[in-house]
């Protein structure tokens, strides 16, 4: 059995523009658009409520959009098609397996009602459970098993279909950390080496990181940030998504001057240096966002006036053991930052926190920019 091997390598695989969901007054998708490319692994990523889950029963065929301009899966429109009539599988967090039927009969399930004859359910299904690392498996019942072998148990019964796109809905969300971690990289493995497009629903920045080529960010039913996990990483394009992506450092002042991408900027009355983001040039007195994450924060014992450096003075810190790493809380006047540190920092009435400013981004606050194949400016990395 050729898992994922069957399909055409031309054009996107998905196409969803301009798809708005209401229910009511509400609006739980506001003129959404996804491209999704084949052997891609895409997460779609926010808080509760942003309209990931949404834009994912859309695509699935569960959930019918108010309006939308295109929906065409492996350029076939799907629009007002049922979902038994399109070529996806969907996992979810609670697994949705038969507890009356043995492992191998869950597995065989969509084939059964694709009408396959029996032997060729059953030698797919136990190709399936090879691929998932459960060999042993076929005649269990569901209740024998742990909840990572049940997950992957539904990843197995998604699989056998051999469907051009497999939708999970955030699939860990159920298990502890350690297995978390653990089907994290079995996902990836999976995507890997069946060439599958996968598509991904989580609130976990983690998890998107983890196992994602390529992150879509959603906030209020609307797309926000689109790209590379590096990119919402290292290049938040609004106030947002800097918070989101743990940024834990993100000061919000007025722009001062401008010289060539460096841009100076005023917090409450203390002066800031920090690089422009590639599409954004803001207006003198704008407000704007400067983030910096934690690890790039040194801790000096007195005042510094170094070019490049921004530094603050902060009156108090407190350690947190991190496990691999303490973070240093730092009380400054502009409130509380944070420094990552290999060690604790020894009790001390104060100091002064210092970043370069390469090592800032600024950004806008309320608006969003186009920031497609960017990289913030003046870093060496």
């Amino acid at each position: 059995m050729a898992f994922g091997g069957a399909h055409s390598n031309s054009g996107p695989i998905l196409v969803v523009r301009s798809a708005t969901r209401r229910f009511g007054p509400v609006v739980a998708l506001e003129n959404a658009s996804l491209s999704v490319d084949r052997r891609e692994f895409v997460t779609l990523l926010g808080p509760s409520g942003s309209g990931k889950t949404t834009l994912l029963r859309i695509i699935a065929g569960l959930d019918e959009p108010s309006s939308i301009v295109e929906l065409s899966i492996g350029g076939a429109d799907m629009r007002g098609i049922p979902a038994n009539h399109r070529n996806v599988a969907t996992v979810f967090q609670h697994y949705g397996l038969f507890p009356h039927m043995s492992v191998g009969k869950n597995i065989e399930f969509g084939l059964l009602v694709r009408g396959r004859p029996a032997d060729e359910r059953r030698r797919r299904a136990r190709e399936a459970l090879e691929l998932v690392r459960l060999p042993d498996m076929f005649d269990r019942r569901i209740h024998q098993l742990s909840g990572g072998e049940r997950q992957r148990v539904a990843l197995a019964r998604a699989l056998v279909t051999e469907p051009e796109i497999l939708l999970l809905d955030e699939p860990l969300g159920a298990l502890d950390e350690r297995l978390r971690r653990e089907m994290q990289v079995e996902l990836l493995r999976l995507q890997q080496k069946l060439g599958t497009t996968f598509i991904l629903v989580t609130h976990s920045q983690e998890e998107a990181l983890t196992m994602s080529s390529r992150v879509v960010l959603m906030n209020h039913g609307r797309i926000v940030q689109d790209g590379r996990p590096q990119e919402l990483f290292e290049q938040p394009r609004s106030k947002f998504v800097a918070n989101f992506m743990g940024i834990e450092n993100v000061l919000v002042g007025r722009v001062a001057s401008i010289e060539a991408r460096t841009v100076n900027l005023v917090v409450n009355d203390r002066q800031f240096t920090g690089q422009l983001l590639t599409g954004f040039t803001p207006a003198p007195q704008e407000p704007v966002f400067i983030a910096t994450r934690a690890e790039r924060v040194d801790i000096g014992n007195g005042s510094s006036s170094s070019r490049g450096l921004n530094s603050i003075a902060f009156t108090s810190s407190l350690s947190v053991y991190k496990g691999t790493h303490y973070d240093i809380e730092l009380s400054t006047p502009l409130g509380t930052l944070v420094s990552r540190q290999p060690k604790p920092l020894q009790a001390q009435e104060g100091g002064v926190a210092l970043w370069s400013s390469d090592d800032c981004v600024v950004g806008p606050i309320d608006r969003e920019i186009d920031l497609k194949g960017c990289r913030p400016q003046g870093r060496n990395e």
